[in-house]
């Protein structure tokens, strides 16, 4: 254990000395490695390793928080007694103990990150740039990026939670630029895991993974100017999830819905979607780039059916704002370390795959735009309405896919879109993301099968055709 569990109950106990009704301590011990490769060089090469600790306390629906990177026991016990000074209740309440530490045993690594040398590591960011590089003359630049860390995480509260457990992540992420006669794109490409090196040579292909780089870099700049308009889009498997992340998930969250700043609000149990469509956040897949065996309240984690056939069934709820909605907790507290408060997130948010195939929806769609690739956007989570960049997409003509566009961005609102979805294919997969909000940047998980939407409003400098 990070801390002894004796240490533990007296910070609690010092958090709940002046009325708080509820405590809680994270305690952190994170190793992390960050490798640049530009231009064939080593560019950068970090290693850092962090320890703090962070004290959360509540009453009723206030809450404080403070963290130390100190191990010392008076500096834990004084930041409590300080932090409840923001309380003054004569009535007061007493913690649970600490039960035996309940230790994750689920998303197990065999190749530990802090046993691989960093030579290694190089070798394989070399054989990456390699590949793109020689991908076509016109690759002009090609950066490779790889980084890992291992975070051990001990959980204890007044309720007498008390949890631990050890978590990695590797991404591994190469972008390529491609030119010609002062015209330049990009395109990059990032897989992850919350394995361990073994991902590295049992499953991925680094070379692979550079060279898809590449081709969406090269086939992005011979591309045309993408058309404007209104018209159906099919948005590809993978990242294509993005959208859904951005414009839907995160007003599902208890974050924005407690606040009463989500289009989602007060329709539980209500149609909020095309029946075909059913959406769900699972932190249990095993060793998913965002799951784990707790969430960040120390609560297990689990797998929630957020939409189950248009219809929404609940929304990701963490332990204060369960208090403020009424609502029960459903294992979705997140934090990107001990220097944030926890708050609801997502951990890995798909939409379940269909009954049509890639094939069918292409040959059934006469005229409109294929996003094969999503890149990033922004996104007004209050009402739902964003706007995407396609990093690479083709046009749909007569059922098949044409030529491929460049400058495509699409422009929606997410709550209508989901209404708007008219085939989903059988091909789930998922893509990793990191996603910011108000707990810090933490490794999230997006993914759908290919969908398509009946129409958006595209963005491009081409006329409509």
């Amino acid at each position: 254990m990070l801390l002894e569990k004796s240490l533990i109950e007296e910070m609690i106990a010092a958090s709940l000395s002046t009325g708080a009704d509820f405590a809680e301590v994270f305690i952190e011990d994170r190793m992390s490695s960050n490798i640049q490769l530009v231009g064939g060089h080593i560019e950068k090469a970090t290693s850092a390793k962090t320890f703090g600790v962070g004290i959360r306390i509540a009453r009723e629906l206030f809450s404080v928080y403070g963290y130390t990177n100190s191990k010392n026991p008076s500096d834990l016990r004084k930041l409590a007694s300080d932090l409840a000074k923001s309380f003054s209740n004569p009535e007061r309440v007493s913690s649970v103990p600490l039960a035996e530490a309940e230790v994750g045993t689920r998303h197990q690594v065999r190749i530990n990150p802090r046993d691989v040398k960093q030579e290694t590591k190089v070798e394989w960011m070399q054989k990456a740039y390699r590949a793109a590089k020689d991908y076509d003359p016109v690759i002009q630049q090609v950066a490779v990026n790889l980084n890992d860390w291992v975070q051990n995480v001990q959980i204890a509260n007044s309720l007498g939670r008390h949890v631990a457990e050890e978590r990695v992540r590797i991404r591994f992420y190469v972008s390529a630029i491609a030119g010609k006669d002062g015209m330049m794109q990009t395109g990059g490409e990032g897989p992850g895991t919350g394995k361990g090196y073994e991902y590295f040579q049992e499953e991925l292909n680094v070379e692979e993974v550079a060279r898809q780089a590449a081709r969406v870099a090269k086939t992005m700049l011979f591309a045309e100017e993408c058309p404007s308009g209104v018209m159906p889009v099919i948005l590809n498997n993978e990242f294509g999830g993005v959208i859904f992340h951005e414009a839907c998930g995160h007003g599902l969250e208890a974050t924005s819905v407690a606040k009463n700043a989500s289009v989602f609000c007060g329709k539980l149990g209500k149609p909020v979607a095309s029946p075909i469509v059913t959406a769900i956040d699972d932190g249990t897949i095993e060793n998913g780039w965002g799951s784990a065996n707790f969430d960040d309240e120390g609560n297990p984690q689990q797998r929630r059916v957020l939409i189950e056939n248009g219809i929404l069934k609940t929304y990701m709820v963490d332990y204060i704002n369960g208090r403020r909605m009424k609502h029960p907790i459903t294992g979705s507290s997140r934090r990107e370390s001990y220097k944030f408060a926890p708050t609801s997130r997502m951990s890995n948010t798909f939409i379940d795959k269909g009954t049509s195939t890639f094939d069918e929806i292409i040959r059934s769609t006469e005229y409109g735009l294929f996003a094969a690739k999503m890149g990033g956007g922004s996104v007004n989570p209050g009402t739902g309405d964003f706007n995407f960049a396609v990093a690479e997409g083709y046009m749909i003509r007569n059922g098949k896919i044409a030529e491929p566009v460049r400058g495509a961005s699409l422009v929606g609102n997410g709550a209508e879109i989901l209404f708007k979805i008219d085939m989903i294919a059988d091909n789930l997969e998922r893509a990793r993301g990191m996603c910011g909000s108000a707990s810090g940047s933490i490794p999230a998980d997006v993914g759908q099968p290919t969908l398509r939407v009946s129409s958006i409003t595209v963005g491009g400098k081409k006329g409509a055709n």
